[in-house]
């Protein structure tokens, strides 16, 4: 039952008291005691829930809250009735999720309604060397996504309503990023990433899985194929970060750069997040706009602008030729793997399949008119790509 703190002008509408009165802490549990999600009727009332680990409280908007979500009142509505539908709304704009995507996701899962094997949720897993916060949907062949440099496990949210069907989907946000731990010091390089996600394997007692990875995360998903093909079955990867094929003059200045640096804020928030909504087009719509609060949320923190530096950093300076260079370890690799690369991709450049077919020529490849984010920018394209793959 809905209980409210502090008197409301209004009394609740029922698609309210609906997803509140279905609160279920074991579908998402705030990692701090409490956590405030201010839902808002375009042209209508606002109201703020406290979720305080046992039940979803109505409370005054009088306090900020940690997550902002906005929709019309049919489109509240029509989630109340089936809130699986909320992704669809996500994504066609019809509902708008700001601030910090898990809490405001987790808000939507807690009060879903669904119960049973399978249903989405909100963890927590506490593995060998990190905590690590994760999706976990679905029944299954199990499928790990891990995201690119600056996302978290947020920019799968479409990937996981698509596969869960057929699959037990995780994604889960790297050590450094999102609302896993953020180690200082940590090498934040591709052998670092793959033993992370190895130790999740191991604390799911995961023996052999699927991997889809998207920019760093392809890097990642390769990493592990490389080192422990015996826990690898297919990969998927999502316009992977590769190492530069020519030379970089500018290198040996970027070796003598640390990464700690990033511990101190030398620009004020205010200019940092000017500059990135700057830089990124459309940064206030939709799901760019809740990929850059997701980036902001990270970055702004002294440990995770640290993990940002350190594993851009190792992106760049990867060796791209000899023994131990990535091209000539791509060319052994033994799992099988499908390449989805983006026409328009600025970051990860198309010209990189022709390399990746000359070193793999077994694997498979799509090319679709997007750029570097495959999943958000295409998700019926790449979703169907990786399904048949995966199959």
């Amino acid at each position: 039952m809905l209980r409210v703190v502090s008197a409301a002008v209004y009394s609740p509408p029922g698609w309210l008291e609906t997803l509140t009165g279905r609160y279920d802490r074991t579908a998402f549990e705030p990692q701090r005691d409490s956590a405030r999600v201010r839902l808002v009727v375009r042209d209508g009332h606002t109201w703020d829930v406290v979720l305080d680990g046992s039940a979803a409280v109505l409370a005054g908007t009088n306090a900020e809250p940690d997550a902002i979500l906005t929709a019309d009142a049919r489109t509240w509505a029509a989630i109340a009735e089936d809130v699986r539908g909320a992704l669809d709304a996500f994504g066609s704009g019809r509902l708008g999720v700001r601030r910090n995507l898990h809490v405001g996701v987790g808000f939507l899962v807690a009060t879903s309604g669904l119960t049973g094997p399978g249903r989405v949720r909100f963890r927590t897993v506490h593995t060998r060397r990190a905590r690590l916060s994760l999706i976990d949907a679905g029944t299954g062949p199990a499928v790990v996504a891990v995201h690119g440099l600056g996302a978290t496990k947020g920019s799968f949210l479409p990937t996981v309503a698509a596969l869960s069907d057929s699959f037990r989907v995780i994604a889960v946000d790297l050590p450094g990023f999102g609302d896993s731990s953020k180690p200082i010091g940590a090498a934040y390089d591709a052998p670092f990433f793959a033993r992370a996600v190895v130790d999740l394997l191991d604390a799911l007692s995961l023996d052999r899985v699927h991997l889809i990875g998207n920019s760093l995360g392809g890097r990642i998903a390769l990493e592990v194929g490389f080192t422990r093909p015996e826990r690898v079955d297919r990969l998927a990867l999502l316009a992977p970060s590769l190492a530069w094929r020519r030379g970089r003059a500018w290198a040996p200045l970027l070796r003598l750069t640390r990464p700690e640096l990033g511990l101190v804020q030398i620009a004020p928030r205010g200019i940092v997040e000017a500059i990135v909504r700057r830089l990124i087009p459309g940064a206030d719509d939709g799901w760019t706009a809740a990929g850059v609060d997701e980036f902001l949320r990270a970055y702004l923190t002294p440990a995770g602008r640290a993990a940002f530096y350190a594993a851009a950093r190792h992106i760049v300076l990867e060796e791209p030729h000899g023994e131990a260079g990535f091209w000539t370890r791509l060319g052994r690799l033994e799992r099988p793997a499908l390449f989805v690369w983006g026409r328009r991709d600025t970051l990860v450049p198309i010209a990189f399949a022709r390399h990746v077919e000359a070193a793999l020529p077994r694997a498979r490849h799509l090319e679709l008119d997007c750029g570097h984010v495959p999943q958000i920018e295409r998700p019926r394209e790449t979703n169907a790509a990786i399904m048949e793959f995966l199959a």
